[in-house]
Order: structure tokens, then C-alpha cells, then sequence
């Protein structure tokens, strides 16, 4: 099923199951432990990011062709990195060009997103998706300068301004993908197409990711795993592309749908 997070038209948030036509039948309970499905059928005035996640972990460098346009040594294990769940976007709101804190090299990152369901401590490769409640569409927007030039070698800032992390514009549930490494993924700006690739290109599978993610650490039940981009991103471009106030991205992933934002400066407060 393809599970919503949405407002209604006086304002109430609800969850929900798509029906693909504007309006969604509303899921009763916690989407993270029981719930069920009722007939109530609600339409949806505002679409929201399907969950608020508890942690977002990210996946750095998990494409074989991204690592080889960035000239990047390929690890032995994941690379791991954070963004601050305040990130978070919704779908059709604006991804911010930070201004305060400006940067000047924003770029975008498609990536295949991962919601824990359950809490998850030492799984194997073998039951490694029994933790899963469903897949996303996360962008993982960097700051390349705050990235490269001036995080100290770290990308928790460059990764983390609001706005950062679209995320939607459903949770597809684990029983309509039980192979997430065979998907399409790719990203249009303005109309163009930037990134086109699959999840077969991983250099460490969905499970490999949670099985390492989950060793000797709990994973919490709302968890968003990123993990990781293909090639294409306006970083390894040449001359780099980076965004710009009314821009529009447009990210795709097989059997979950589009995701769409817009982008602005950050309002001056």
C-alpha cells in the first residue's frame, strides 16, 4: 500500500492510503506499530513528508559510478553521516538556499529512502528487511562549500540546513518491493535530466546497510535511512551545476512515484 501523510481541508494531519485521486482512506492507529485502514475516505489538501523521522542516517558514497565521477576511494564499509531531522521537507515546498548561513553551491542528491518500522539491533544480511516498513524518496541537498571547504572535513552542516531533506511523496510498503535493489532512479531540473540510474548500482545493498547500521546499535522504529546517490549531481559537472531560486527538481523512483520542489532563497527573518 502507499502510505500519506496529509492535511485535510480544515487543517487536521492524518495518515492515510493513496487512492490516486486526490483523496486517501484514513489509517487508524500508529503506522509504526498496529493500525488499520478504515473506509473513511478524506480528501487531501495538503500533502506532508510520510513520516516524521525519528533519526535520518545517510549513506555517503554507496554508488559505483558517483564514486568514480567524484574520484572518490571506494570504502570497505559505508560511509555514515547524519542530517538533522528538522530537515526534513515536504513534497511541492520549497527546498531554501540558506542565506543567513549562505551558501553558494547547492546541489541535489536523489536517493532511495528506507523507514524502519521496528526497533532493529544486530540483524543479519538474511533477515536484514524484516525491520522495514517501506521505501521513500529522499534528496539528500549538500552544500558543497559548507561540504568541502568549510565543515572541517565533516558533512553534518552541509547536509542538515532546513529544507534539506525532501521526503515523499509516499511510504510504499515492503510487501509491494521486495527487491529495492532493482529500481530506476533519476532527477530532473527544470525539465532536464541530470541523474538516471538504478539501485542495482549500490555498492552496498539495502541489506548490507541496515545489517552494518544495526550492529551492536539499535535502530528506533521512524528511522529514515539515505542511502546514497547516483551519478549526475551538479558537483561533478563541468562547468557544476548548482541550484537556484526558481528552479525545480524533480526526482523519480521506480514503483514509488515523484518527487517534486521548488526552489527559493531563504526568506530573510
Amino acid at each position: 500500500m502507499r502510505l500519506i501523510r496529509f492535511m485535510d481541508a480544515v487543517g487536521e494531519m492524518h495518515y492515510g492510503v493513496d487512492q490516486g485521486d486526490g483523496a486517501a482512506l484514513r489509517v487508524q492507529g500508529d503506522i509504526l506499530a498496529n493500525f488499520t485502514v478504515t473506509h473513511q475516505k478524506i480528501p487531501v489538501a495538503r500533502l506532508l513528508a510520510p513520516i516524521v523521522p525519528s533519526a535520518i542516517i545517510c549513506i555517503g558514497l554507496n554508488y559505483r559510478k558517483h564514486a568514480a565521477e567524484t574520484g572518490a576511494k571506494v570504502s570497505d564499509f559505508p560511509v555514515v553521516f547524519m542530517k538533522n531531522p528538522a530537515a526534513l521537507q515536504n513534497p511541492s515546498e520549497p527546498i531554501e538556499i540558506p542565506t543567513r548561513l549562505a551558501s553558494h553551491k547547492v546541489d541535489f542528491e536523489a536517493e532511495l529512502a528506507v523507514v524502519i518500522g521496528r526497533r532493529a539491533k544486530n540483524l543479519t544480511a538474511e533477515n536484514a528487511l524484516s525491520c522495514v516498513l517501506g521505501y521513500s524518496i529522499g534528496n539528500d541537498v549538500s552544500a558543497r562549500d559548507w561540504q568541502k571547504e568549510w565543515g572541517g572535513s565533516q558533512w553534518g552542516r552541509a547536509k542538515s540546513f532546513d529544507t534539506f531533506c525532501p521526503l515523499g511523496p509516499c511510504i510504499v510498503t515492503a510487501d509491494e518491493i521486495p527487491n529495492p535493489n532493482a529500481l530506476a532512479i533519476s532527477t530532473r531540473l527544470n525539465g532536464h535530466l541530470m541523474q538516471e540510474s538504478n539501485t542495482s548500482d549500490m555498492i552496498f545493498s539495502v541489506r548490507q546497510i541496515i545489517t552494518f547500521l544495526t550492529g551492536s546499535t539499535t535502530l528506533l522504529p521512524g528511522t529514515v535511512i539515505l542511502t546514497g546517490t547516483p551519478e549526475g549531481v551538479g558537483m561533478a559537472r563541468q562547468p557544476p551545476v548548482w541550484l537556484k531560486a526558481g528552479d525545480r527538481l524533480t526526482l523519480e523512483i521506480e514503483k514509488i512515484g515523484q518527487l517534486s520542489n521548488p526552489v527559493t532563497l531563504e526568506p530573510a527573518s
